[in-house]
């Protein structure tokens, strides 16, 4: 049996961190819909170049491409014993072909980042990028010790366009309308736990191993 966890959350929740320490912890590959489209546009691959048609085209790829990508990954080795989603299913067509898809056997825990709208802008707006390196600061948790220089290596620093308070304004509200239903999706399936994610990493951290693991947070 299979251990599939699907991790839920609206832009700035920490889902990236946390993936990272859940799937440390648990020994589970952690399979984001991003790093598939860059694997499989990188190697060239029959459903990379059907994608990219789609893509070249300005119009968003089908969740059937998306899906296939998806389970050509998840047959992998490495795979056996479960993974982590990171960014899918988005939308309840989504989770419906992917239910459809998975081992009768498998064992799915859905697991919900709870963060205020007001706090994911404090967090998404205050961060602010080096031109030069890439690294980020963020004004408010982890700000530059000279204003407008990166740490690391001098550059300037600046706000990109989609970390600006209009555009993310406009992420939330589409996460809002198009992911969010996914929390009574997977609840009426008796496999969601929602995590307060607005306080410290490590006792968000803390609480998603435990929902991870069945037990009641």
């Amino acid at each position: 049996m299979s251990t599939i966890l699907i991790l839920l959350g609206p832009p700035g929740a920490g889902k990236g961190t946390q993936a990272e320490r859940l799937c440390s912890e648990l020994s589970l590959p952690h399979i984001s819909t991003g790093d598939l489209f860059r694997a499989n546009l990188g190697q060239g691959t029959e459903l990379g170049q059907r994608a990219k048609q789609f893509m070249n085209a300005g119009q968003l790829v089908p969740d059937e491409i998306v899906i296939d990508m998806l389970f050509d990954r998840v047959s992998a080795e490495d795979c056996a014993e479960g993974y982590l989603l990171d960014g899918f299913p988005r939308t309840i067509p989504q989770a419906e072909a992917l239910e459809a898809r998975l081992p009768a056997d498998a064992s799915v825990r859905a697991l919900a980042l709870d963060v205020p709208d007001d706090v994911l802008v404090g967090r998404l707006t205050g961060r602010v990028t080096c031109r030069d390196c890439g690294n980020i600061h963020h004004l408010q948790f982890s700000p530059p010790a000279k204003a407008g220089v990166c740490d690391a290596c001098g550059g300037e620093l600046y706000q990109r366009e989609d970390d600006s308070e209009a555009v993310v304004s406009k992420r939330l509200a589409v996460y809002r309308e198009q992911t969010a239903p996914l929390v009574d999706f997977y609840t009426k399936r008796g496999v969601l736990s929602q995590v307060d994610g607005n306080r410290a990493p490590s006792a968000v951290g803390d609480s998603l191993m435990a929902a991870a693991r069945g037990e009641t947070v």
